[in-house]
């Protein structure tokens, strides 16, 4: 995905900082990162508080193979819906804005 249209899908929170990282991209906002474009999939941060939103709409929690087990990160797939609708978008990045503020605590 290109940095203009990473910057559409996040701007209702403000202007939004990309940086290269592991292959992809990291996606700031206010100097913390919120969500990672990998392959061309944006994953948005998640927590225990956002968990159950991100499974109830189909989401995927982003998995890797590390040491012969599988490891879970705090990121999820962007849900279906959401790609359709500009105010469902809004409100994933939100959650996962709040979800990276609480992380930072």
């Amino acid at each position: 995905m290109d940095n203009a249209a990473i910057e559409e899908m996040f701007e209702t929170l403000g202007p939004v900082k990309i940086r290269r990282m592991f292959g992809g991209k990291g996606i700031y906002v206010d100097g913390i990162i919120l969500a990672l474009e990998v392959n061309g999939e944006i994953l948005l941060k998640g927590d225990a508080e956002t968990a159950q939103a991100f499974e109830e709409a189909g989401a995927r929690q982003w998995t890797y193979e590390g040491k012969g087990k599988r490891v879970k990160m705090p990121y999820w797939s962007t849900p279906e819906a959401a790609w359709d609708d500009p105010d469902d978008m809004a409100r994933w990045v939100r959650l996962a804005y709040e979800a990276a503020l609480r992380s930072k605590k």
